[in-house]
């Protein structure tokens, strides 16, 4: 008899257990369920902001025009060092003395400085530099930057050759010296 109750005891004991943990499991589940919407909100936040940055980086061939080359000088306005591409300002003059301000697209940062770029140094708001690039297709003053000679004969790169981007084996057009 003392044997049978100590057994009952053992069994209440274990389905109390077994029960407790059945509430904590679905407790913790009911948790799970109320954190999840916001978790969902979030991961469709981030991913839309990586689709609109992805759509954002454009081919050069869908902004730009590999059979328009543009030689371009004037006085630096503005320069962004953003990602994923670098851009710089120039106002320049045409015959009539007029100013247009351009618009010149390159390498993001990162690559900037590995070719040899310093931010403040190199180039600075002031500056007169001679641009070569390829116009937009849609005509405005924005241009994709191949090469840029500053005052004193210094020549870099602040973007990659007209096509892919990729460097390609040779440029579509030949680079003014």
């Amino acid at each position: 008899m003392i044997a049978a109750r100590r057994l009952e005891n053992q069994v209440a004991l274990d389905m109390n257990r077994d029960e407790a943990e059945i509430r904590h499991k679905l407790r913790g589940w009911r948790g799970i369920m109320a954190i999840r919407p916001s978790g969902i909100w979030r991961l469709t936040a981030g991913l839309t902001l990586l689709a609109s940055a992805l759509l954002a980086h454009h081919s050069f061939g869908a902004e730009y025009d590999a059979t328009k080359p543009v030689m371009l000088t004037g006085v630096i306005t503005k320069i962004d060092w953003t990602n994923p591409h670098s851009y710089f300002f120039i106002d320049v003059k045409d015959d009539k003395g007029n100013v247009a301000n351009w618009k010149l697209e390159g390498y993001p940062p990162s690559v900037l400085s590995r070719t040899g770029w310093k931010k403040d140094v190199t180039m600075k708001v002031g500056d007169t530099v001679t641009v070569f690039g390829w116009h937009a297709r849609d005509g405005s003053n924005w241009a994709h930057s191949r090469q840029v000679t500053f005052a004193d004969g210094k020549k870099l790169f602040f973007g990659p050759p007209a096509g892919t981007g990729d460097g390609g084996n040779t440029p579509a057009v030949e680079v003014l010296k």
